[in-house]
C-alpha cells in the first residue's frame, strides 16, 4: 500500500520509488541525491502550506510519503530562524536529505568510541554550508549529524528520504565541555508535527 499527502509532489515520488527498487543501498542514496539535486532546481518542489509553517520552538517534521510496499518514508522539516539538532544519529536507517528553500548548515561528526555504557567520543569531521538544491546522504555507520538553520530571519525546508520508518533516534548531549569530545546517549521517540 501506498499513501501519500501531497499530489503536487508525485513526478518526485515515482522517481524516489525508481531509486528504492535499486535494493543496493549505495546505489539508491546517489540515484535519490542526484534526483533530489535535479528535481528541487529544476522542476521546483513546490510544497503545499501545511509543510510550510514553522514551529516557534523547534523545528517541524511532518510526513510527506510513506510507502509501506518499498519501505521508505520522505518527510519535510520546517526550521524556523536558527533552529538546530543536537548530535544525533539515524538509528541504523540510511537517509538522503535535500535542502528544498533557505539555507542548511551540516556539522558531521565521528563516532570515535564508546568509553563507557551510554558514553561515546566523537570528533567533529567538518561542516557543510548547503543551499536550496543541494542533497546530502547518511549511510550507516556514518550517520551522525548537526542539522542547523543559521539564519536569523529566514525559514528553511528540507527533505529527508528514510530508508524506513525513523520513529526515534539517539541523541548525543555533551558531558561537560564539548571539547573533549564526550557525549551521553539518550533514545529519543520521533513524532510527526501535525
Amino acid at each position: 500500500m501506498v499513501t501519500t499527502q501531497a499530489t503536487m509532489v508525485d513526478p518526485l515520488i515515482e522517481r524516489l520509488r525508481d531509486a528504492v527498487r535499486l535494493r543496493d543501498v549505495q546505489a539508491i542514496t546517489e540515484r535519490i541525491k542526484l534526483e533530489l539535486e535535479t528535481f528541487i532546481p529544476d522542476e521546483g518542489l513546490r510544497l503545499p502550506q501545511q509543510f510550510r509553517d514553522p514551529l516557534p520552538d523547534h523545528y517541524a517534521r511532518r510526513l510527506l510519503y510513506r510507502d509501506i510496499e518499498l519501505d521508505f518514508t520522505a518527510v519535510v522539516m520546517t526550521w524556523g530562524p536558527g533552529q538546530h539538532t543536537a548530535l544525533h544519529d539515524h538509528a541504523g536507517i540510511w537517509c538522503v536529505e535535500g535542502v528544498v528553500e533557505g539555507e542548511m548548515e551540516v556539522h558531521r561528526y565521528e563516532l570515535i568510541d564508546e568509553e563507557e555504557p551510554e558514553v561515546f567520543r566523537f570528533e567533529e569531521r567538518g561542516k557543510a554550508h548547503a543551499c536550496a538544491g543541494s542533497a546530502g546522504a547518511l549511510i550507516p555507520p556514518f550517520e551522525h549529524h548537526v542539522l542547523a538553520n543559521p539564519n536569523d530571519d529566514r525559514v528553511a525546508l528540507t527533505l529527508h528520504v528514510y530508508g524506513g520508518e525513523m520513529d526515534h533516534c539517539s541523541v548525543f548531549e555533551p558531558i561537560g565541555s564539548s571539547d573533549g569530545g564526550l557525549y551521553r546517549r539518550h533514545r529519543r521517540a520521533l513524532e510527526y508535527t501535525a
